[in-house]
């Protein structure tokens, strides 16, 4: 046993000496292995960041365990045919489809509803363009978790009165009213003078699109600016998440028995919630890591080719010295593994080196853009993995080259 941990020891510390007697050799042969773990790790880390970011930037706009009923869902994965078939036979949700769920949805801790449109807003010779209009029940600041930063949410009796109130996000704040507390300041919608009772807490953006350039008004007071044409959305929310599905449930029977469908008739709206979105997100991002991830791991590759040439030139280089090594009794399995060490210990340091690259990278990126960089443990075994068995596959035929020299021969060669 101490023979073997000796060989091993002595395999180790020449391999260390002729890594370092050649620098910058070993440092341009393991250019391409510090590339493929920085691009493998740091590619991890977008995907990830990007799930992250994604599924917090829905949960800033919609909030936990909240689910809606619209006439129509997203798009998603529907074929046009059966979109077509949805759009033909959902009907329009009117006021007493909300009225009827909020009455008899059991599991719901908060039944809401909303409708919104786009406008462009003018106040003083300034003006925004594409502000999102939502008229909604009082209820829907605490269904989506608004946060408001200075002043208040429309009370319910100002829903009921249709009170001329907006509650306005900071990109119209800071348009119209920089530096100055625009609580109590008049403006105008389609017209309609609102007096501001509130400002939303920011929220940033989400993929360049600003989520701030936004007002909130009642739906009573929406529908006398905008119309009572515009089909509804439902907004549920379930108290825990152990009760969401629940919830759920309760909403959509409750309007199917509105709807009078029976059996297995399919239902004739829409229904989209939270946790489906996360499922979508994953689904995304990881098949994009199913496709990038294999191309990153190609630089790898071809980084392996570039040592399993560098340890060809060594054994060249070496020739004389394997040959008195197996002179003095080193059978073949030792040359053997001697190379294989001294490749697995080339491809390693390319590897950490690589993962300290990716850790800059990814602070980089974390620091001057809003998507989070998450490195993951499985991509930093990945990489580290994939590095040093490229080590070992790439030495196989150099040692084995090596091994094969016949002692006589590589003394010759001096």
């Amino acid at each position: 046993m101490r023979t073997i941990y000796t060989f091993y020891a002595d395999a180790a510390r020449i391999a260390l000496q002729s890594i370092f007697a050649h620098k910058l050799r070993a440092f341009l042969t393991l250019i391409g292995i510090i590339i493929g773990v920085a691009s493998v790790v740091v590619v991890g880390a977008a995907i990830s960041g990007l799930n992250t970011y994604v599924k917090d930037k829905v949960t800033a706009i919609l909030g936990t365990n909240h689910f809606m009923i619209a006439r129509m869902a997203s798009h998603g994965n529907v074929s046009e045919e059966e979109w077509e078939k949805r759009n033909r036979r959902n009907k329009r949700l009117e006021l007493e489809d909300y009225e009827w769920v909020r009455d008899r949805c059991v599991a719901c801790s908060e039944v809401g509803a909303q409708l919104q449109n786009r406008v462009d807003l003018s106040h003083e010779g300034e003006k925004i363009y594409g502000t999102q209009v939502q008229g909604c029940t009082a209820n829907m600041a605490s269904i989506e978790e608004k946060t408001i930063a200075e002043g208040r949410f429309f009370l319910p009796q100002e829903v009921e009165t249709a009170a001329p109130v907006v509650v306005i996000g900071n990109d119209i704040k800071e348009k119209f009213w920089p530096g100055v507390d625009p609580i109590g300041r008049t403006l105008s919608i389609r017209g309609i003078p609102l007096q501001v009772i509130g400002v939303e807490e920011t929220r940033g953006s989400m993929f360049g699109n600003s989520l701030d350039n936004v007002s909130y008004i009642p739906l009573s007071t929406y529908r006398k600016i905008f119309g009572g044409r515009q089909s509804l959305q439902i907004h549920g929310k379930a108290e825990t998440r152990e009760k969401f599905q629940a919830a759920i449930e309760d909403a959509r029977m409750a309007l199917r028995d509105k709807h009078k469908l029976k059996g297995n008739e399919e239902d004739d709206f829409g229904l989209v919630n939270t946790g489906e979105i996360g499922n979508e997100v994953d689904s995304i991002t990881g098949g994009i890591a199913m496709v990038v991830t294999p191309i990153t791991l190609i630089s790898l590759i071809v980084g392996g080719i570039v040592v399993m040439n560098i340890m060809l030139v060594s054994v060249t280089e070496r020739t004389f010295e394997i040959g008195l090594r197996k002179a003095l009794g080193a059978t073949r399995k030792q040359v053997l593994l001697q190379f294989l060490i001294e490749s697995s210990f080339l491809t390693t340091f390319g590897g950490i080196l690589g993962l300290l690259l990716a850790f800059g990278i990814a602070w980089t990126i974390s620091a001057t853009t809003p998507v989070p960089m998450t490195i993951t443990i499985v991509y930093v075994i990945l990489s580290i993995a994939v590095s040093g068995g490229i080590g070992i596959i790439s030495g196989v035929y150099p040692a084995f080259k090596a091994s094969r020299l016949d002692p006589i021969v590589a003394l010759a060669r001096k």
